[in-house]
């Protein structure tokens, strides 16, 4: 048979193991002799406390995740390949951002992380429920969270060569295709659009700066709400923007949560971000429309 075995050894006498039970015994009696009851249910609490913090939480944790500059490159990949029209560089940044998540399927979270979570301000808890479908496994999570990624970047570029047409680029006959390594979900589609516009256009709108922003964007160039706006605010400062692009759906969340030295500016469509970029790049950030509450 496979495997290790295990055999006894016959110069050692069987009662020599037999004989350790006693003492054993012998010493925990002692061990716990005279203490009060309480103190030991105190410590079986105890020790139900530790296991029950280790066990598997049904809370989602998120916290600030990385960027990914669409400009540039993710794997030795362009991040937006464009092929059959010309195309342009610009000297800034336009950062995708992100958040990881743990506690979805396939990527299980404690009690202890989840409870760690409520108490940094840098962390957001959520029940799985309201992240995904109860029962999904974590091969249905993932195949969903790539085809919402394929089905941002094709309106993504839907959007992106429609715009950059009536800017006057050149597109006919473009082939565009978009590249991001272990990033899923369709919240930064409006990004792919905005650096594929970039990329298409003559003018370097950014003149050097780097600008984060997020949000779903439809074939229309419209852009939607998405989730853990706060979060990505935290990962885009990080990273080194010091303008972000936040939908206008989810003002409410942006308000009061936009951390110091980050500049919000209220999006609700791609020509909106890509006024917003050109006027960023021309210093005349500061007359763009902030979010406020309500």
């Amino acid at each position: 048979m496979g495997g290790m075995s295990h055999t006894q050894n016959p110069t050692r006498p069987q009662t020599t193991r037999d004989a350790v039970r006693p003492g054993l015994l012998r010493r925990l009696a002692a061990h716990w002799r005279g203490r009060p009851f309480g103190f030991a249910v105190g410590a079986l609490a105890v020790l139900l406390g530790v296991m029950i913090l280790l066990m598997p939480s049904a809370y989602v944790v998120e916290t600030p995740g990385p960027t990914q500059d669409v400009l540039g490159e993710s794997g030795g990949k362009k991040v937006i390949d464009v092929s059959g029209v010309p195309t342009h560089k610009d000297s800034g940044r336009l950062l995708l951002v992100t958040v990881n998540a743990a506690g979805v399927p396939g990527y299980p979270v404690s009690n202890a992380e989840a409870l760690w979570g409520w108490a940094d301000p840098q962390m957001l808890v959520m029940p799985q429920e309201a992240i995904f479908p109860v029962g999904q496994t974590s091969e249905e999570y993932e195949r969903e969270s790539q085809q919402e990624m394929t089905s941002s970047q094709d309106a993504a570029v839907t959007a992106g060569l429609d715009y950059a047409g009536k800017l006057g680029a050149d597109v006919k006959g473009a082939k565009v295709t978009m590249h991001v390594d272990d990033i899923g979900g369709p919240s930064a589609g409006m990004m792919y659009a905005l650096g594929l516009v970039d990329m298409l256009t003559p003018a370097e709108e950014s003149a050097g700066t780097t600008v984060a922003g997020t949000g779903t964007i439809d074939d229309k160039g419209k852009v939607g709400a998405i989730g853990g706006i706060d979060l990505k605010m935290l990962g885009a400062l990080r990273d080194g923007a010091t303008w972000f692009l936040a939908p206008s759906a989810n003002c409410d969340e942006v308000v009061g949560h936009v951390p110091e030295g980050l500049r919000d500016v209220k999006v609700s469509t791609l020509d909106d971000a890509y006024r917003a970029l050109v006027a960023i790049g021309e210093g005349k950030g500061d007359a763009l429309p902030r979010c406020t509450a309500g």
